[in-house]
């Protein structure tokens, strides 16, 4: 079934339930060959995982924090991580199914984020952290109004849980957008 345009998106907190199916979603968009169908992926950079259930488990048990499940005719077509710190909501774990991105379903996921967090935590900034070599990403979340701070913070080399690094210049700068 092709859901590039069909019905809405509905959006919903995941549950346990859903870690099966969420996690080939989020390393499909970042990951290996598939990732490559969308612009998205990390591939040339990092090989190995992206996250696993216990990593996704984590992200929808932890107090304050939530993946954001995204539908279209009863089917998973996006997730994203929010996660309440302070007078900021944290931004992650954002994948679109790579044959779908590049039509504007990532620009209405951001924003439903942005206005979720905003009302649900009365927060006043989104943060994100995004591979620093990563210009095309960091670009893309600028034209939605994301600033670079260039506060940098070394990737995590040696673990293997956040991938093989297939570079060794590899850090994360956190992104910052006012939510008014």
């Amino acid at each position: 079934m092709d859901t590039t345009r069909a019905g809405e998106l509905s959006y919903r907190d995941a549950t346990e339930a859903d870690v099966e199916e969420l996690v080939p979603l989020i390393e499909s968009a970042y990951r290996g060959d598939s990732s490559r169908t969308g612009w998205t992926t990390e591939a040339d950079i990092l090989e190995g995982q992206r996250t696993d259930p216990d990593g996704v488990r984590k992200v929808i048990t932890t107090p304050g924090s939530r993946l954001l499940t995204v539908e279209r005719d009863g089917v998973i077509v996006a997730c994203c991580q929010l996660e309440h710190r302070g007078d900021a909501a944290y931004f992650g774990m954002f994948a679109v199914r790579p044959g779908l991105q590049g039509g504007g379903l990532g620009k209405e996921i951001i924003a439903e984020a942005e206005r979720t967090a905003r009302e649900d935590w009365g927060v006043t900034e989104m943060h994100m952290s995004v591979i620093s070599v990563r210009d095309e990403l960091i670009a893309w979340y600028e034209r939605r109004g994301y600033r670079r701070t260039g506060e940098l913070t070394p990737f995590p080399y040696g673990d293997e849980r956040f991938g093989i690094p297939q570079r060794e210049d590899l850090a994360f700068e956190l992104l910052v957008k006012e939510l008014v």
